[in-house]
């Protein structure tokens, strides 16, 4: 069983750009990722952001434009932030259900 390998769908960059751009937009992605991936799931913030700091890092090493990379930096803050959001709202609603 060792020797088997698990058949893997990935997204590729312009599909996970594409995907977090609808997030920023306050659009579901699950509908997106469905399509790729035959997958009902939404992507989480944590997931989102890692994939946004992976294809920054991409970026970086194959020298794109700065106006562009600079506009997936604007990503990751506004995932950071309503990742925040998101915490305080959660922090909120436990201290209210004590």
């Amino acid at each position: 069983m060792s020797g088997l390998k698990r058949k893997r769908n990935v997204l590729n960059v312009k599909q996970k750009l594409e995907i977090l751009l609808e997030l920023d937009n306050g659009e579901s992605a699950s509908t997106d990722a469905e399509d790729v991936l035959n997958e009902g799931n939404t992507i989480s913030h944590s997931a989102a952001l890692q994939s946004v700091e992976t294809l920054l890092d991409y970026m970086g090493q194959r020298g794109f434009d700065y106006g562009d990379i600079t506009a997936v930096r604007k990503i990751c803050v506004d995932i950071r932030q309503e990742m925040n959001k998101q915490q305080k709202q959660r922090l909120i609603t436990d201290f209210l259900m004590q």
